[in-house]
């Protein structure tokens, strides 16, 4: 509590009625005690407008400061930021941004708002703090599309930004080496994703990076605007909710699983604004990829960010891709939670989101007589290339051919080499790439986030009529990948690839067990 010389007027209680407007009197003089007690007694004195407390020594800070309160790890990324030693759920500050990320869908409206309000001549707050990477709508003929990619690259060239994963040739994506993909996979795999900072982007799935302890969000053009002219943003301290998953995983379940679980436990409104905070022995053995998952749909229950704890598995993963120093940040064990959830993963079963929202859960098994048209594989959610690897091993254990079309989007250039160099454990050396090809998959389509987000009528995999799609994106809205009327089924890709071999919604337990 702050220190005063004076303390607050008794209350109107404690004076006469006709008492208006009386004046001050020295400290020395005059008792607050005295005058509450004089109350009954006939006063003389008017005119009274305040009554100062007997004069107390200044204390110092370091003993009479606010009580630290234990805070969770969200607080303590954003204290950090915003250079407070306490912050509580519900303060605004003032933040210091660490990387700003933007795509070819945002990033054109984001500089027009940055020059409008800052001027033409104006430059970014820091050119190395900026990563811009198209993904979205790139392999097409829409002159809209591309020329949103053009306008990227003038902003760039302009303002001499150093992180421009560029792309020059859309008819083959291997002769553009800048070129990456899907700018959430992009981020983690090119380093910018680190513990202790704060990541914003404009894309809602920018909370993919939570995994690696770090506060990612995404946000609007116009705050990426004035982001981009001050390396701040004035943020809202988010309360946290706290998901404990303990137990051993089964081998038919992956994070896809655990998170459909959640948000079909909470709702698509859930955590709406609030921070998801993910710990137990179940999280702690998870690969950075699948904690990736875990975190990428938080904002489908509404979340501001989800958040993992970073370990030795998110130190090593970091090795080889950034040599930028970072400082993890951890939760105070007494922190306050809004709530807690805790859950045994091991009882667990594999899980659907039906059309057409995230949180349309069912079992997998109770599906099973939903017949289905394709399916896709792909997206910052399901298009890692431990994704890929999971359906070649349903692939591989069914040895059986696919009996609806399977679309297969790498979500980045790397994932989609991986796919075709990285033997698959148990396949007797064979690649990601061979088994699809076995089983009769549509050949891997060029990096992106393809037919995710719909996009423009050739995007690749997009329904442009009605169909029913077995997906590992993470949206099921109408018209979510291209016609309105179509139906997606959200699983994982162990799900998905099962759902492939049978034409309809199948348990993957059916071919892994």
């Amino acid at each position: 509590m702050a220190t005063s010389s004076f303390i607050s007027p008794p209350s109107s209680s404690f004076l006469p009625k006709n008492d208006v407007g009386l004046s001050a009197f020295p400290s020395s003089t005059f008792n607050c005690t005295q005058f509450a007690a004089s109350k009954y007694k006939k006063m003389s004195l008017k005119n009274i407008v305040s009554v100062m407390a007997p004069h107390q020594t200044q204390r110092k800070p370091s003993t009479t400061g606010s009580v630290k309160n234990a805070m969770t790890m969200t607080e303590k990324i954003l204290a950090r930021a915003s250079e407070k030693t306490q912050l509580n759920p519900g303060d605004n500050v003032w933040v210091n941004v660490d990387v700003l990320m933007t795509h070819d869908v945002c990033g054109p409206g984001s500089f027009g708002i940055f020059k409008k309000e800052f001027g033409q001549n104006a430059k970014v707050w820091d050119r190395e703090k900026i990563v811009i990477i198209p993904d979205h709508y790139i392999f097409t003929s829409d002159e809209r599309a591309n020329r949103n990619v053009d306008i990227l690259r003038d902003f760039v060239k302009e303002q001499n930004i150093k992180y421009f994963y560029d792309i020059t040739d859309l008819s083959d994506f291997k002769v553009n080496p800048d070129y990456k993909g899907v700018c959430h996979v992009a981020l983690a795999q090119e380093g910018h994703c680190r513990p202790g900072e704060v990541l914003l982007g404009t894309d809602s799935h920018t909370c993919n990076a939570g995994a690696f302890g770090q506060f990612a969000t995404g946000i609007g053009n116009t705050d990426a605007g004035f982001v981009l002219g001050t390396g701040k943003i004035l943020l809202k301290v988010p309360p946290t909710l706290r998901f404990v998953l303990d137990g051993e995983m089964p081998d038919y379940l992956l994070a896809k699983d655990l998170i459909l679980q959640i948000i079909g436990e909470i709702s698509v409104s859930g955590a709406t604004y609030k921070s998801m905070e993910f710990v137990g022995s179940t999280v702690e053995r998870l690969t950075m990829e699948e904690r990736m998952t875990l975190c990428n749909m938080v904002v489908e229950a509404g979340g501001k960010n989800g958040v993992v704890p970073a370990d030795t598995t998110t130190f090593k993963y970091l090795e080889d891709k950034t040599s930028i120093p970072y400082e993890p940040v951890y939760g105070d064990d007494q922190a306050r939670f809004l709530s807690e959830y805790r859950f045994d993963v091991s009882k667990l079963e594999p899980l659907v989101a039906k059309p057409h929202s995230p949180d349309n859960r069912a079992l997998a098994r109770e599906c099973k007589y939903v017949k289905i048209d394709r399916v896709y594989i792909g997206s910052c959610t399901g298009g890692k290339i431990e994704d890929f690897m999971a359906v070649a091993k349903v692939f591989l254990a069914a040895g059986k051919k696919v009996k609806v079309p399977t679309f297969l989007v790498p979500a980045t250039q790397k994932v989609w080499l991986d796919v075709y160099t990285l033997p698959v454990p148990g396949s007797g050396g064979k690649t990601c790439a061979q088994i699809f090809e076995e089983a009769g998959c549509d050949t891997p389509g060029s990096p992106g986030c393809g037919a995710c987000l719909g996009g423009p009528r050739d995007t690749y995999a997009r329904m442009n009529e009605p169909m029913v799609c077995v997906s590992t994106t993470n949206r099921n809205f109408p018209g979510r990948m291209g016609h309105k009327e179509g139906q997606i089924y959200l699983a994982s890709p162990y799900t998905a690839a099962a759902s492939a071999l049978t034409g309809f919604v199948t348990d993957p337990r059916e071919f892994l067990q």
